[in-house]
């Protein structure tokens, strides 16, 4: 048994720096927002909430917070490291949702679109919410898979669920879902406010951003993107 596999208590490190050393010794990129969920063992989630939890608690005393004697703060480290695991970056340590997928057995060959889908994340520069939603548009072919709608929901979610930047968010979308539909088209728009401006920096309350990915037919077919894009915009404005 080599370092990088041996238990955290074993080689005195802490779980995160063996999770690293195994990442790394597989060649493994962990951006912010990469999933990590294969190399975790049963309990290095409960391990890391103990070593956040300690990180976080020095955070507070490093912001002169007298997390000692202040009622208000005086669980707030185990809160936000909890938060962190195991809601907003959840994406990170989790396996993607269980999705079974049907295939097309009626040769569907027509937009569909499913949307809006709520879409909560953490702009990675700052950590602040990204609010927003997002439109995912596909056109099948005969050798298409089909997947049930909530599925749509719950995969974004899993994706969305890590500290990210938007344009990059929809790229994962839009491969994660092209690998596992198979459509001849896909086409992902995502609308977000960015509180990384509304509560910092120019504090800009009105600003969104909206861009979008096509794929394949969306982006070869200029008939069908005006479509996917104007029934979406039908849809914004009903009340």
């Amino acid at each position: 048994m080599n370092d990088v596999t041996k238990t955290a208590e074993e080689t005195g490190q802490s779980v995160s720096a063996r999770v690293r050393a195994q990442l790394r010794a597989a060649g493994r990129r962990f951006n912010a927002n990469d999933n990590i969920a294969d190399l975790l063992r049963p309990g290095d989630l409960e391990a890391l909430l103990d070593e956040v939890t300690a990180k976080m608690q020095g955070v507070l005393e490093s912001l002169v917070i007298d997390v000692d004697n202040d009622h208000n703060t005086q669980d707030t480290a185990r809160r936000v490291a909890k938060m962190y695991l195991t809601e907003v970056f959840r994406g990170r340590y989790v396996a993607p949702p269980p999705t079974t997928e049907f295939p097309n057995a009626e040769g569907l060959n027509e937009l569909m679109i499913v949307g809006p889908i709520t879409v909560r994340s953490a702009c990675s520069h700052h950590l602040c919410p990204i609010m927003g939603k997002m439109w995912v548009g596909v056109m099948p072919h005969e050798r298409s898979n089909l997947i049930g709608l909530s599925k749509y929901s719950r995969l974004i979610e899993w994706i969305m669920s890590r500290p990210q930047i938007q344009e990059e968010a929809i790229s994962q979308v839009a491969d994660l879902l092209t690998d596992m539909v198979n459509p001849n088209g896909l086409a992902v728009v995502m609308e977000a406010d960015h509180f990384c401006m509304h509560w910092r920096g120019v504090k800009d309350d009105g600003a969104k951003m909206v861009n979008s990915v096509m794929r394949g037919s969306f982006l070869k077919d200029a008939t069908l993107r005006r479509e996917f894009l104007s029934l979406i915009t039908v849809g914004q404005r009903r009340p």
